[in-house]
């Protein structure tokens, strides 16, 4: 669920990027902010994770033709970092891979407990 919850917020960030806005409400929607995934361990055993807003969520960046630039021609763009974003899908994609291979070891010895069990029998 964690690395899920990493390729949703990834994936959102990137669809986002181009997504501008005021830099006060006055002058028109808000820009998309920059989520980021927190990860914190689970008492009862693995891990939660919840997206929260990059600190900046965005970003200053001047475009004098924007609908939401202000007097100075400042507009607000996500803080969004591709690199950044491509390795958190990577992170995830071995997060997958590891889950994987954990479940295949918990089958194998699995198969092999029953193995045994049926040669006692």
């Amino acid at each position: 669920m964690a690395a899920s919850k990493k390729v949703e917020v990834s994936a959102e960030n990137i669809a986002n990027l181009s997504s501008t806005g005021a830099l006060d409400p006055a002058d028109g929607p808000a820009p998309y902010e920059t989520q980021v995934t927190v990860q914190t361990s689970d008492p009862v055993g693995g891990v939660q994770a919840e997206a929260i807003p990059k600190d900046p969520g965005f970003v200053t960046a001047y475009d004098a033709n924007s609908p939401f630039a202000n007097e100075e021609g400042l507009i607000g763009v996500p803080n969004t970092n591709l690199a950044e974003e491509a390795v958190n899908l990577k992170t995830a994609e071995l997060a997958y891979k590891a889950n994987l291979k954990t479940l295949e070891a918990a089958e194998e010895i699995n198969d092999e407990l029953f193995s045994l069990f049926d040669q006692k029998v």
